[in-house]
């Protein structure tokens, strides 16, 4: 995800200082200069101006691109266009992801008051929490899928209820082969009953774990406040790194765990 996220920065940002006007007012002055015949002394000649054009160019576009503070903005954008709030209903869930985009943004500003290999340090945790963000923002995904789903908000009422309706048929019924049957029945329902609330725990799960995600981002943003130069050869930006990898892979495997029992309860109502 972090190569492709620079990878597409790294286009929009050329992109966004060739297409600027600056830009623009370069190539067109000095295609109007080529094209006028303009010389400024006897030993001009016309084409100069494209390679005089072209050069300022390139000083234009390398100036630009190497901005640290047009570079922050463009990433920053970048991920909240990726990991839209707008696209979350739950309201909680997306008040979090929002808080999460600006955890990432404060870090990248504390960055740009470093240098050197400190900068360099502080914004490889900011990419490391951009994958962060990701799994606050698939996770939230999977609380809408929840709460939105009518066939699991159905089941959720119905598993229960036609499971004591099979269980009092089966306490009334003699014959063999018909219990056999209702038992059968029981037990299929007693396994899908048991899912959705595997599920329903893995959900309750997942909204204690975003709150818990959005309370280390805090502490780490802390943390990154009290780098100084001479931390960026120290185990503290390790340390760091290392817990926001942590918590990424937890929050897959909840991701993961839901997914599984979302699968195995489709299947399930499928095959019934």
């Amino acid at each position: 995800m972090r190569d492709e996220m620079r990878q597409r920065a790294w286009k929009a940002i050329l992109s966004n200082a060739f297409f600027s006007l600056e830009s623009a007012l370069i190539i067109a002055l000095s295609i109007v200069l080529f094209g006028l015949g303009f010389a400024p002394f006897e030993a001009w000649q016309a084409w100069y101006w494209l390679v005089f054009g072209a050069l300022a160019e390139a000083l234009y576009l390398g100036v630009t691109i190497t901005d640290p503070e047009a570079n922050k903005k463009i990433v920053n954008q970048m991920l909240s266009e990726r990991f839209d709030p707008g696209t979350i209903r739950n309201p909680a869930a997306r008040d979090r992801l929002k808080r999460a985009l600006d955890y990432h943004r404060l870090i990248l500003e504390a960055a740009a008051r470093f240098s050197g290999p400190t900068r360099r340090s502080i914004e490889t945790t900011a990419d490391e929490i951009s994958d962060w963000v990701e799994q606050i923002y698939r996770l939230a995904q999977r609380l809408d899928s929840f709460e939105e789903n009518p066939i699991i908000n159905r089941d959720r009422r119905m598993v229960p209820l036609d499971l004591k309706a099979l269980r009092r048929r089966l306490e009334r019924e003699t014959d063999p082969a018909v219990r056999a049957e209702l038992e059968e029945a029981i037990q299929t329902k007693e396994t899908q009953l048991a899912n959705l609330r595997n599920l329903e725990n893995n959900i309750k799960r997942a909204d204690i774990q975003l709150d818990h995600t959005l309370s280390a981002l805090g502490t780490i943003y802390a943390q990154v406040q009290l780098i100084d130069a001479r931390d960026v050869d120290s185990a503290r930006t390790q340390r760091l790194q290392s817990e926001i990898r942590e918590e990424v892979l937890s929050l897959a495997d909840t991701i993961a765990a839901i997914d599984e029992v979302q699968s195995y309860h489709k299947a399930a109502n499928g095959s019934l």
